[in-house]
């Protein structure tokens, strides 16, 4: 008795489903590989100013983060003045804070402290000051980074 063949339609199905099957593993296998070679554009800093708001919306004493780039800024209304800082400590690279209680920028990784006024190591591990960030104000809106 001569072998059944599956009817035409079902062996196209089968054919197209089994490349469709093949396109996705080659595509799950090559996707990572072409983003390695051709990576999203992810600025490290800013090109132009970052809005940060009514520079009377950050009390006195108190502190703002926003996305800066690729990394958080911190934004602090000191006595002295608004300053702007990386948020990513120059010891390993931990986002820090701001307390407000000791008017002290705190990494909570490994206990650095940095002056609000400069940005300066005060104690810690940290090898050098928080990268600062200039600051204006522009038609009552404050911005970071770039130039007036």
């Amino acid at each position: 008795m001569p072998e059944k063949k599956p009817p035409a339609f079902r062996r196209e199905f089968l054919k197209l489903f089994q490349g469709l099957l093949a396109a996705i593993g080659a595509s799950a296998f090559l996707g990572p590989i072409l983003a390695y070679f051709w990576p999203a554009k992810l600025e490290d800093v800013p090109s132009s100013p970052v809005p940060v708001g009514p520079p009377d919306s950050i009390a006195v004493g108190e502190s703002v983060s926003i996305a800066y780039g690729r990394y958080p800024a911190l934004i602090i209304n000191t006595d002295e003045g608004i300053r702007a800082y990386s948020a990513v400590c120059t010891h390993f690279a931990c986002i820090v804070k701001w307390n407000a209680e000791t008017k002290v920028i705190e990494c909570p990784c490994h206990d650095a402290l940095f002056a609000a006024a400069d940005g300066a190591v005060i104690s810690g591990p940290a090898p050098r000051a928080l990268d600062e960030i200039p600051t204006f104000v522009q038609d009552g809106i404050l911005f970071i980074g770039g130039e007036a």
